[in-house]
């Protein structure tokens, strides 16, 4: 019922430490000394740790509420020999008209200082890199500082790691909470590209981060299946199923199980913090 172990560490820590760095002189003072310099720089460290999460607190204008800065999403594994619309249609097996049209639409937000231009022709121009991975920071369901990184792939046509393609399925801001029924605002979509685009024409010569999608509607209004207790999903029945949208619209990857109706569910219970929080 009695241990030592605290009073070992301490002389291990406090004691025998100190002494083996020191020259010999004066030993006990320089043990002390060595000891009290070694506490007080890590106090300092952990001081310095909680500052900088204080500066990455963010406000959120109108709530009175704060939360942490999430780290931003990086594109990875650059795809070589893709410079050019032409080529990047290739490795997804799409129409290049197709991109180029999706490409005019593609909706810019308020922030946004470099637009796309809408003329066919200089898009065609414009330089391209395609990539294979989307890292996307996902706040973890009990802390709502720390993030966890969810890796989504996309290889097009491509085989991945000497295999078939990987078109991995994500989550999409698809809408406001109030849409979609109980996935608020949320859709389920496969990527199909990455890539950036420079906007040369453009004095600032801004780059935007885009992500071709083939995006499915929810079953039943996005409601949950009774039997199951999951949401179904399915192909689109009206509207284009391929979309460009920049890669912020990218919340995090999908759980999502084939069915023999042709349909697919959507495990979320195991996906992200927002659907545990129905429960």
């Amino acid at each position: 019922m009695y241990s030592t172990e605290i009073g070992e560490l301490a002389q291990k820590d406090q004691i025998k430490e100190g002494y083996r760095r020191l020259n010999k002189n004066e030993a006990a003072r320089q043990i002390l000394s060595q000891y009290g310099r070694q506490h007080a720089l890590g106090m300092r460290l952990q001081t310095l740790d909680v500052l900088l999460k204080a500066e990455n607190v963010v406000a959120i204008e109108g709530t009175g509420r704060e939360t942490a800065a999430a780290p931003r999403r990086i594109l990875k594994d650059r795809m070589k020999n893709i410079s050019t619309l032409t080529e990047l249609c290739r490795t997804c097996n799409i129409d290049y008209g197709d991109i180029i049209e999706m490409l005019c639409f593609t909706k810019q937000t308020v922030a946004d200082e470099h637009p796309l231009s809408s003329d066919p022709t200089e898009l065609g121009l414009l330089p391209v890199e395609q990539f294979t991975h989307l890292e996307i920071p996902v706040t973890d369901f009990q802390e709502t500082d720390v993030f966890q990184i969810h890796r989504a792939r996309s290889t097009g046509t491509m085989a991945f790691r000497s295999r078939g393609p990987r078109n991995d399925w994500v989550w999409i801001q698809a809408g406001g909470e109030d849409s979609y029924g109980d996935l608020r605002g949320w859709g389920v979509a496969q990527l199909l590209a990455l890539f950036k685009i420079s906007n040369v024409f453009s004095e600032a010569a801004g780059v935007r981060r885009l992500a071709l999608l083939r995006v499915l509607d929810p079953i039943d209004s996005g409601r949950f299946h009774l039997a199951s207790g999951h949401i179904r999903v399915g192909k689109r029945r009206s509207g284009r199923e391929m979309r460009i949208v920049d890669i912020g619209t990218v919340i995090g990857e999908a759980h999502v199980i084939p069915t023999k109706e042709g349909q697919w569910i959507v495990n979320h219970r195991i996906d992200l913090r927002t659907f545990n929080e129905i429960y």
